[in-house]
């Protein structure tokens, strides 16, 4: 029950937070915060090779990326074995940008006008694809490879990559100007629910024996 409560969680602090985006209570703060990073003339407050930097981590979270990642992890997990692990991967990387989507289009929350975008976009701002799609994905698969682990060191360092992956994706996006920072959040939270919801039911998958136990 630790997953769907953690799952549940999330949820609501999701809801929470897009009933005050949508209520404009937070507007002042996501300005506030996204021209902090901004000079006078709204450009990059940072040396440009930090803006380099950024424009390589925002790439981990693209579709394309995430989609190679999702099919390298399914492919590895099927190779070693764990036919079911492996489809629960696909699973919830596809149902988590369904969801994804549709957030976005009940939402609609136009970019930020505040500053230039360093990278082009043609989607709505809330939640972020990146920052959701990254926790959805990368925490989802480190989660069900953490449990393919008995070492619980392994575990740890699995669960954290996976983490600080995810948190550099989502802070680019704000640093290169194509979120609000609460839509950053939102995706995290959003994402973040997903994913403890694949867990849980990874555990119980694992448990009556449908899908495969950790060292198996």
């Amino acid at each position: 029950m630790k997953g769907f409560t953690g799952a549940a969680i999330f949820a609501l602090l999701f809801a929470a937070l897009a009933a005050f985006v949508v209520g404009g209570c937070l507007q002042g703060l996501d300005r506030s915060l996204l021209l902090a990073l901004r000079n006078g003339t709204h450009d990059p407050a940072a040396p440009q090779w930090i803006e380099i930097m950024f424009l390589d981590l925002t790439a981990l979270g693209s579709n394309t990326t995430v989609l190679l990642v999702t099919l390298a992890a399914a492919g590895f997990l099927a190779m070693a074995g764990k036919r079911g692990t492996a489809l629960l991967v696909l699973v919830s990387a596809g149902g988590g940008t369904l969801l994804n989507n549709l957030l976005k289009l009940l939402f609609s929350r136009p970019r930020p006008d505040l500053v230039a975008h360093s990278v082009e976009v043609q989607t709505t701002s809330f939640p972020s694809g990146h920052a959701m799609l990254s926790a959805i994905v990368y925490l989802t698969i480190g989660a069900l490879l953490a449990r393919t682990q008995k070492n619980a060191r392994m575990k740890a360092y699995i669960l954290a990559l996976s983490a600080a992956i995810s948190a550099l994706i989502g802070t680019s996006r704000v640093y290169l100007g194509v979120h609000w920072p609460t839509d950053v959040l939102a995706g995290w939270l959003a994402g973040g629910a997903w994913a403890m919801m694949c867990w849980e039911i990874a555990r119980r998958l694992q448990e009556h024996g449908d899908i495969e136990k950790a060292g198996d």
